[in-house]
């Protein structure tokens, strides 16, 4: 533990928040989203220290014909985590130990994360997502465990082994989940789909901690289309007895406070989940912002011509920009600090 850990955080009954994630690459940022949309209190700490900034331009990463370099994919991921709800702050995580639990609440137990620069955070659940260094681990499990040693050059050097943790991230340490890359996950794309499985994970684990049932915690996150909705599912009544069927065989009684607690969160959160068309458009018109806002403006106009950017605009803002009153011509507003869309989880 480095000196600049504050050794009274282990008094405190409730951790500063759900999740800490080390890392803000995209194995980092993908689970973060998932958490943060969930619900969950997340920050990312990261300094710039990915992987992929090895990249000279990335071409195999979907949605990108022409690809795309490696800062604005990570400027991207940022902004999206920001938005879902999480902090993401720069700052080199140094270690992460186990604080003790009272003896008549167990579940007061936290992990504390030191950090380089700031002040220590306690965390209920850690996400490791740093390829190359798991270092700050050591001491949460037995070493042999946990790291693994190779002979190289004549010397011998000893590093993190990236199979220490199960395919859902999960280790033999209660709340503390690996969404590092693993051998199999060393393109991009991989090692974000294996951040969304972690942070999956850490949302269902939080889930069962506060009643839920593993078949009810297990969810999907996604937007859907209000009009998808027939007459017979936008009577939420209609939502009671799937869900009572669904889970008739489960482990909790139908009839307790427990299952219809469970119950009403699971059709909320379903219910949410889909949007009508004008909020369907405003979404969409909000991610096109976003995209463009980190794009060349030169590009911009070589890719759509200068006539079609002017009939886009105003007359008026053409007019007073030709007139020398340029400030601002645009109308441009920075909405980079807007409220995350529906709290974060939509």
């Amino acid at each position: 533990m480095s000196d600049a850990v504050d050794r009274d955080v282990t008094d405190r009954a409730a951790a500063d928040r759900d999740v800490v994630v080390v890392g803000g690459g995209p194995a980092g940022c993908a689970a973060a989203v998932f958490a943060a949309r969930a619900g969950l209190d997340v920050v990312v700490f990261d300094r710039g220290r990915s992987s992929l900034v090895r990249c000279a331009h990335l071409e195999n990463y979907p949605g990108f014909p022409a690809g795309i370099d490696v800062g604005t994919l990570s400027d991207l991921m940022r902004a999206q985590a920001e938005r879902a709800g999480c902090a993401v702050v720069e700052d080199l995580v140094e270690s992460v130990e186990r604080s003790e639990a009272d003896a008549d609440e167990p579940e007061t137990e936290r992990f504390i994360v030191g950090l380089q620069e700031g002040e220590s955070v306690t965390a209920r659940r850690v996400i490791a997502a740093t390829r190359y260094d798991g270092e700050y681990l050591r001491g949460l499990d037995d070493d042999d465990a946990m790291f693994e040693v190779h002979d190289h050059g004549g010397e011998t050097h000893e590093h993190f082994d990236r199979e220490y943790a199960d395919r859902d991230g999960t280790t033999p340490v209660e709340g503390l989940y690996v969404a590092s890359p693993s051998e199999a996950d060393r393109q991009a794309i991989t090692a974000a789909g294996r951040g969304a499985r972690v942070g999956k994970k850490v949302v269902a684990d939080a889930r069962i901690e506060d009643g839920w049932w593993p078949a009810a915690a297990e969810g999907v996150d996604w937007v859907r289309r209000e009009a998808e909705l027939d007459d017979e599912w936008t009577d939420r009544d209609r939502w009671v007895e799937w869900f009572d069927a669904e889970h008739a065989d489960g482990p909790v009684d139908p009839d307790s406070e427990r299952f219809a607690r469970v119950r009403e969160a699971a059709i909320d959160e379903a219910l949410s989940s889909y949007v009508d068309a004008d909020e369907e458009a405003a979404r969409a018109a909000a991610g096109h912002r976003a995209l463009a806002e980190r794009l060349d403006p030169e590009a911009v106009v070589d890719a759509h011509g200068t006539d079609a950017l002017l009939d886009a605009m105003d007359d008026e803002v053409i007019a007073a920009y030709a007139a020398g009153d340029g400030s601002n011509a645009g109308g441009d507003t920075d909405d980079t600090d807007a409220e995350p869309v529906d709290g974060g989880r939509r």
